[in-house]
């Protein structure tokens, strides 16, 4: 195994103190960006969180983040801000492939999705490659 994949899997165990950080205030929403051509978290990516007002069909701005060295990105939403309704995920995939000097197919990815029962726990990982991607809910 290369000294860089030995690195990467490193960069993954997290110690105690940020376990603790991140289940102290843990968001009903999260995600999880995996690089799948490479085999590595999604690391470095851009990243929007919107909501749809219903009567307008607008969708608004709730937050802004980029993915941590593991692909997640802590904090999406409090508990209390967390509502029923459509949502949208938006990532700049273009940004991140040309980060390591490569072109995609997918300049962005927009996962929509419905929030019925926001007192649930909601997992939106984003498998990716150059020329392909997939969801699902996770738990």
């Amino acid at each position: 195994m290369s000294a860089s994949r030995l690195q990467q899997l490193k960069s993954q165990i997290l110690p105690d103190n940020k376990l603790t950080a991140m289940s102290e205030s843990p968001s009903p929403l999260t995600t999880h960006v995996l690089n799948t051509a490479m085999g590595v978290p999604g690391s470095n990516m851009a990243l929007s969180l919107y909501q749809q007002d219903p009567s307008t069909n607008t969708w608004n701005l709730i937050t802004t983040g980029t993915t941590n060295d593991d692909g997640r990105c802590p904090g999406l939403i409090a508990k209390q801000s967390f509502k029923s309704g459509v949502y949208k995920m938006h990532f700049e995939t273009a940004q991140y492939w040309a980060s390591m000097g490569e072109t995609c197919f997918y300049p962005y990815v927009e996962i929509v999705f419905t929030i019925n029962d926001p007192g649930q726990k909601y997992h939106i990982p984003l498998l990716l490659s150059r020329f392909s991607y997939s969801t699902y809910r996770g738990s």
